[in-house]
């Protein structure tokens, strides 16, 4: 068993949003909320963790499944009534610490989760609370202090004037001493404006007992911030998308504009590629050294080599290797692998293929259920003819076949390495090493044809 635990509070209902969602359950940059909290504390080495469930619950327990250990909050009377709800959980593990976190607060990082455990641990204290100082506090629990001690924490419902003016606020992030938690839950009274039973209060009655109360102050503005509606989340999603983007131009990737730019929480981007505008990059994607990605991107689940240059592509669970140009207006399907020096041009479709070295595919051209040799051309308009209605079958293309302008090819059929098909035709047939495929209907021409034509529509008229 850990010895450190955490206890997310995902009770929440988020009225204002005019959703029957959970509110941990809205998502930040694709992301659950609550999935955020979950990876700050796994990255901060917290693995052992259980969540307070409330607001239709079901949805909660089916996210998490067998993952971690849930409890129901089945009447909502507040955070203190919500870590009641895990004493069970809480006795299992009361030789160690317990941080307690709001599962609709994203931006919880892992460094603040683990310097505040430093200073927890190092000062001995039986709480310490992750704080921030912000320029308009308002919506937040004041922090309290007595000189530089903690002393207790005000919620802003219940705040005089002055102690509303104080800037430094409460988070929502607290370390505790396990056992002086349970012993504190134990003494919580719903004595204020709300009825409600305050986890803040617990730094009183520590105090109250002579225990140490401490505060570590977060060098993470967002390190709070929540979303209470439409405008909050909309808020939320751009602080967490520029929080993204700033760590990688720390890494040496390049902006020309932000605009449009969304860049999942997990993606990773080499030193050196460039994100243009209109770029949507979400998912466990990966991107190499020195790319140049968008304009109008969007890519899901991919992997990406170095040195590609995508244009106003549509990737989603693919492998797209190095030195390619891809682009515009192409749409790369699931289990495609586009491997090096590839050239895929305008209006081009790829679905569950493999294009290997140095093959061209300019464009208007379907690729779908396909095996394609290295050094491929393929003329503009031609079709993998894959499905015939019931059933879908592959088409196999060797090394150096040229496929002119306007084939279909009827799968399942095999060109040959070398192979050429002539322009126009239809391929039923396996076309061998070297061998031409030409299939055309002999041309006829009627003579005096369009002026008969003309005729019979001046008599219509």
């Amino acid at each position: 068993m850990e010895k450190n635990c955490a206890i997310i509070l995902a009770g929440g209902e988020g009225k204002r949003m005019r959703s029957t969602l959970p509110k941990p359950m809205f998502k930040v940059l694709g992301v659950p909320m609550l999935e955020w909290v979950i990876d700050a504390c796994k990255d901060a080495e917290i693995r052992d963790l259980c969540i307070v469930k409330g607001y239709n619950a079901d949805v909660i327990e089916e996210y998490i499944g067998d993952r971690y250990q849930t409890v129901l909050q089945a009447e909502r009377k507040g955070t203190g009534h919500a870590v009641m709800q895990a004493l069970d959980y809480l006795r299992k593990h009361n030789e160690g610490n317990t941080i307690v976190l709001c599962g609709d607060a994203p931006l919880i990082d892992s460094d603040t989760i683990k310097n505040a455990l430093e200073i927890h641990e190092n000062n001995d204290n039986a709480v310490t609370v992750v704080t921030a100082v912000l320029d308009n506090p308002t919506g937040y629990g004041r922090i309290i202090r007595d000189g530089s001690e903690l002393e207790a924490i005000v919620e802003e419902k219940d705040a005089d004037e002055e102690q509303a003016a104080i800037k430094e606020i409460n988070s929502g992030v607290y370390w505790f001493k396990t056992q002086a938690l349970i012993d504190a839950l134990g003494e919580i009274k719903p004595n204020n404006v709300q009825g409600e039973y305050y986890l803040t209060d617990t730094i009183e009655i520590l105090v109250k007992k002579n225990m140490k109360a401490g505060a570590y102050i977060s060098t993470n503005p967002n390190v709070a911030l929540g979303a209470n509606d439409r405008k909050g989340l909309l808020a939320l999603n751009n602080a967490a998308r520029m929080s993204v983007i700033e760590k990688l131009m720390d890494d040496g990737v390049e902006f020309t504009c932000t605009d449009g730019v969304t860049i999942g929480k997990d993606v990773k981007i080499g030193a050196g590629t460039t994100i243009l505008q209109g770029t949507i990059i979400e998912g466990s994607s990966i991107i190499g050294h020195d790319c140049v990605i968008g304009p109008n991107c969007w890519l899901r689940e991919v992997i990406v080599g170095n040195a590609t240059e995508l244009n106003s592509v549509q990737a989603e669970e693919a492998f797209i290797g190095d030195d390619n140009k891809i682009g515009p207006f192409v749409h790369i399907r699931p289990n495609t692998k586009i491997k090096n020096k590839v050239k895929i041009g305008n209006f081009v479709e790829v679905k569950n293929s493999t294009i290997d070295d140095r093959t061209s595919v300019a464009h208007l051209t379907y690729v779908g259920d396909s095996d394609v040799g290295k050094h491929v051309n393929f003329g503009c308009g031609c079709v993998t003819v894959n499905y015939d209605g019931c059933k879908k079958y592959r088409t196999v293309i060797g090394d150096d076949a040229f496929i002119g302008c306007n084939t279909n090819l009827i799968a399942p059929v095999k060109v040959g390495d070398g192979a050429y098909t002539a322009a126009g035709s239809t391929v039923t047939k396996n076309v061998p090493d070297g061998a031409l495929a030409i299939e055309r209907a002999d041309l006829r021409i009627k003579e005096g044809y369009a002026e008969r034509k003309l005729k019979a529509r001046k008599i219509q008229k």
